[in-house]
């Protein structure tokens, strides 16, 4: 039998890949010795030394199956080592070292095996390794995501004799800086933000490098956005041959399509949408076998029909997973030509569009479903609040002729689709989402909370039920497909939850199946109270990521058993790929997915577009944080409202009331006490005073700092926290710490650093 820290390292060494049947095959266990084994993986999951993630085992702290990685250097036998990108240190320690084996055939690298180099930045499939050994594993190589990046951005301080020297934006090369020889400036000035190429390299001195792109000034916020898209190396400029691809694209036409140009289908999208990828229409069904019930059809621009497989616009598409949003710029997945043109469902124009007709019951539960590849003809084009004012009685000239025999059938249909969701009981966090204004001259303006209408909510369990459609008909017809998944919380990190709930007196049950009624449950409790954002912030953070994966586990956060993306391939690469499985499942046509594709290649693509999409949303959020940061730089000093959102050993984390600015509040500036961690509370707490600050405070902070590069932002606590008394100061106060009574010591501030 083998023991615990086997156990564990056999796990590891496969990145979670693993159930309870491959370690009883591994280890060659009798029938007894399987039983033992079940119970020795419960213990460690109650340990929370493994997650499980439906029958599959995971260690925190270890490599997945499939990381993205940057080749960092060699090691003494000139092998590559690779270190993962996203890594918590804080959480798991140094980050992994990884040995890249590139595989040889008669000692020839073969053809389609990619020869990656240092700093490139690699999809690995971990083969070997675990934390217990070393804390090294070995990767074989999926794909070169992007050769080394011989350019960075910085700002450009100019000397005097000519030449200057360049401070890199990033905030990892922070000290680092560049020199720029007399001649290279390239047309910069001083404090211009530019981009930079490296030159060849001195043996002693600064590294030389020479401007390539004057970008403009940082007070300019497209400067803002570039520093993101360079940061993150996100693709914004289109190759030639995928531009020429795009142009010479030609209208579809009817061939091999239903012509559907008389069902009135509408979109309704934000008002500043430049792409339009669905339309709606619902009528009551006519089927005296379905009594009440209603016929919703969604129709998806067909993208399948001008993006081929293998083609240069598609091999783009893979490498941008989607399109990114910024407040000043979109870059999107694809070129305009396709997105804002051939693609977008324009009103009174034939656009090419994959449907799906389904069936609705009058208690809102999908009956049937069908697709088609159809010819389409959009009757008109609504922003949400156009559609709600219309049902709610303030048509205008668009809306007047369209309220009874569009617009009120699919609000009809709505609500009773909206019967059968509260009976499925998804994830109801209320997290209110914030839009930045800006002013025609590109500053921000203000910062606003849109309304969460009826006309959203409907577009969304529209667009949910097609999903669901979409992934039923490819499993019915045994096609390959990438799923959107969401594993449930792990033990883990429902412990940590359980433990700060009952801080605030609520209870989150002890079951093994945890659902996500039992949070909805928790909070309604807290509703329209004065935790109910602590709640719904500390309950979003014991939530997993959603992904893309080729198996299928569920999606928690919506309940459902099955789902995949369809209802955007303008702007994702997985709903691209649905509509090819669909097109070859079905026979609509030749340029369906290729015959060639398997399970194991998609689970490629999938977790190539996971990465992308958490680039992408790494990218919106700094680019917020710094447009924000200089839209309150001139007001250093000022006072302000908010709540805060984090806690850790090193300080508190703020939001601010106005405009949802994140900033900082380090724990050695919060007064004359030795402050630490309670991580039950989710709180600083004062050892001496007993003073509390929790997530979900509300406080008063003074501005002390705006660093608008970085997008930092740093304050002074002017709020006087929560004084706990008794037996919950006792039970707040770590050991080794200092007791109530005891200074920090004489030439220490209250976190116990040197003055």
């Amino acid at each position: 039998m083998p023991s615990k820290k086997e156990i564990l390292a056999f796990i590891a060494s496969h990145g979670g890949d693993v159930g309870k049947r491959d370690i009883a095959r591994a280890f060659g266990l009798s029938a007894p010795q399987k039983v033992e084994l079940k119970a020795m993986l419960r213990e460690l999951a109650d340990e929370g030394t493994v997650d499980r993630r439906q029958r599959k085992l995971h260690v925190p702290g270890s490599l997945p199956g499939v990381v993205l990685a940057d080749i960092t250097g060699r090691d003494s036998d000139g092998e590559l080592v690779a270190t993962p990108v996203e890594w918590d240190s804080e959480e798991h320690g140094e980050a992994p070292r990884i040995i890249v084996r590139i595989p040889r055939t008669n000692g020839r690298r073969p053809a389609k095996t990619p020869a990656p180099g240092l700093a490139d930045r690699v999809l690995l499939r971990i083969v070997e390794g675990s934390p217990e050994l070393g804390n090294i594993y070995a990767g074989r190589i999926i794909k070169v995501l992007e050769k080394a990046r011989k350019q960075t951005l910085g700002i450009f301080h100019s000397h005097l004799e000519g030449g200057g020297r360049i401070v890199p934006i990033d905030k990892k090369a922070a000290g680092r800086e560049l020199m720029v020889p007399p001649g290279a400036e390239g047309g910069a000035s001083d404090g211009d933000l530019v981009s930079v190429e490296l030159l060849r390299q001195r043996v002693f001195g600064l590294p030389m490098a020479r401007v390539k792109e004057k970008l403009g000034s940082l007070k300019h916020e497209k400067a803002v956005s570039l520093i993101a898209l360079h940061a993150h190396s996100i693709p914004h400029v289109f190759p030639e041959a995928v531009v020429k691809e795009a142009e010479a694209a030609r209208h579809a036409t009817l061939k091999g399509r239903e012509d559907w140009r008389q069902l009135p289908l509408i979109t309704i999208d934000p008002p500043d949408a430049k792409d339009h990828d669905d339309a709606v229409h619902a009528a009551m069904d006519s089927d005296p076998a379905n009594p009440d019930g209603f016929i919703v059809t969604v129709a998806i621009a067909d993208v399948a029909a001008y993006v081929r497989p293998g083609s240069a616009l598609d091999r783009e598409a893979l490498l941008r997973g989607n399109s990114v949003y910024f407040p000043d710029r979109v870059v999107p997945m694809l070129p305009e030509r396709i997105s804002n043109d051939l693609c977008s469902l324009r009103p009174e124009e034939d656009r090419p569009a994959m449907a799906v007709r389904m069936v609705i019951g009058a208690d809102g539960r999908k009956r049937r479903h069908s697709f088609h590849r159809i010819m389409m003809r959009s009757a008109a084009r609504l922003a949400y609040a156009q559609a709600q004012d219309a049902i709610e009685g303030r048509t205008d000239d668009t809306t007047g002729p369209l309220l009874e025999s569009v617009l009120k059938p699919l609000y009809a249909a709505y609500a009773a689709v909206k019967r059968a969701r509260d009976q499925r009981e998804p994830l109801e966090l209320n997290l209110p989402e914030r839009k930045i204004v800006l002013t025609p001259e590109g500053t921000v303006d203000r910062v606003t909370v849109p309304l969460r209408l009826d006309a959203h909510r409907l577009i969304e369990e529209f667009m949910i039920l097609a999903n669901v459609a979409t992934a039923e008909m490819l499993e019915e017809k045994r096609s390959p497909l990438i799923y959107r998944v969401h594993d449930a919380p792990s033990l883990e990190k429902l412990s940590a939850l359980r433990d700060f709930l009952k801080t605030i007196d609520i209870a989150l049950p002890r079951t093994d199946a945890v659902r996500p009624a039992h949070f909805n449950r928790i909070l309604h409790q807290v509703e329209t109270s004065d935790l109910e954002p602590l709640v719904n912030q500390v309950i979003l953070r014991s939530q997993c990521q959603a992904e893309y994966v080729s198996e299928n586990y569920g999606h928690f956060g919506l309940n459902l058993r099955r789902y995949a993306h369809f209802t955007s391939p303008i702007r994702r690469y997985a709903d691209l790929v649905a509509h090819r499985a669909l097109i070859r499942a079905l026979g609509l046509g030749t340029d369906g997915l290729p015959e060639e594709t398997t399970p194991a290649m998609l689970g490629e693509v999938a977790a190539a577009i996971s990465v992308t999409e958490r680039r992408a949303m790494a990218a919106e959020r700094e680019t917020v944080d710094r447009l924000i940061a200089h839209h309150l730089a001139d007001q250093v000093g000022a006072t302000f409202n908010g709540r805060i959102s984090g806690a850790t050993k090193a300080g508190l984390f703020i939001s601010l009331d106005d405009t949802g600015a994140d900033g900082f509040i380090p724990a050695a500036t919060l007064g004359a006490d030795y402050f630490h961690f309670d991580e039950a509370r989710q709180a600083l707490i004062g050892s001496r005073s007993g003073e509390m600050h929790r997530i979900g405070d509300r406080v008063e902070v003074k501005l002390i700092e705006a660093a608008p590069v970085a997008g930092a932002l740093r304050f002074e606590l002017l709020s006087e926290g929560t004084r706990l008394k008794g037996a919950q100061r006792r039970s707040a106060r770590p050991a080794g710490r200092p007791k109530a009574g005891r200074s920090p010591g004489p030439g220490r501030n209250k976190v116990g650093r040197k003055k």
